[in-house]
């Protein structure tokens, strides 16, 4: 993986989230709303979002961490993935795939924290 290849993947998965977003809102709407689980849609939307933008940050950055990177997108298919497909088709055991991406996320977090050094003097 490349940063430019992570930077475009980041902004396509920042365009991904804006069309789930929408394509949720008015498509999906009322299949949501007759499931219970347009709660669940906007969760996956708002989690989606939250860690493109940290994709995108991670990308841009003057040292491009791989590892963080990837545990995001992964942490994204799988967490985001599974709660828009339990979303969309009301199938319940796929919310079982789901802690598998919060996992993901969780280390992602946590490799930032434990790689974070002080800032260079001047910025």
């Amino acid at each position: 993986m490349t940063q430019l290849l992570a930077l475009r993947v980041s902004a396509m998965m920042g365009f991904v989230a804006v069309a789930l977003g929408a394509f949720g809102a008015h498509s999906l709407s009322s299949k949501l709303a007759h499931n219970g689980t347009a709660p669940i849609w906007e969760k996956a939307v708002l989690y989606h979002f939250i860690h493109t933008i940290i994709l995108f940050i991670l990308a841009r950055g003057e040292s491009f961490q791989r590892g963080p990177w990837m545990l995001f997108f992964w942490g994204i298919v799988i967490f985001s993935g599974s709660l828009y497909l339990l979303a969309a088709t009301n199938i319940r055991w796929l919310g079982a795939i789901t802690p598998v991406g919060g996992v993901s996320f969780l280390a992602g977090w946590l490799w930032l924290a434990i790689s974070a050094s002080a800032p260079a003097k001047g910025r």
